[in-house]
């Protein structure tokens, strides 16, 4: 059996030289106030909208044992979401970053979401498939 791509990256966050924080940005699509029929019509039929982030957190990998548990402790701790948004951050000198660093980093995956500028995160669906945005 194959590693799926969110064990793919808690691997690879847990093999590198110096200690990583996994930095998640939970998100759901929403209709713009000022859509057009067309753009309301392809929303309500699953497609298009804006991704608006809904909360974030930082889990060493060591703290997630798969997508199952990140997705479980999400829908404990906040509203529904459809996609999440993963990078990592790494530490220096054998010490994890900061949490200033952490905070400073997840502000910028929110601003790069609120513009559109997803495609240097990994992204993951509910059930922790990956999702690609601009591709054909």
């Amino acid at each position: 059996m194959t590693d799926s791509h969110f064990d793919q990256l808690l691997k690879a966050a847990a093999s590198q030289p110096e200690p990583q924080r996994l930095l998640f940005v939970f998100t759901a699509a929403e209709l713009p106030a000022d859509a057009t029929e067309a753009q309301r019509e392809h929303f309500l039929a699953g497609a298009g909208g804006t991704l608006s982030p809904l909360m974030c957190v930082d889990k060493a990998a060591s703290d997630l044992a798969d997508f199952a548990a990140l997705a479980a402790e999400a829908k404990l701790a906040g509203p529904p979401w459809q996609i999440v948004f993963a990078a990592a951050l790494s530490g220096q000198g054998g010490k994890p970053p900061s949490q200033a660093q952490v905070e400073v980093a997840l502000q910028g995956m929110v601003d790069a979401i609120h513009v559109g500028g997803v495609g240097r995160y990994a992204a993951f669906d509910l059930n922790g498939d990956p999702i690609q945005f601009g591709g054909r």
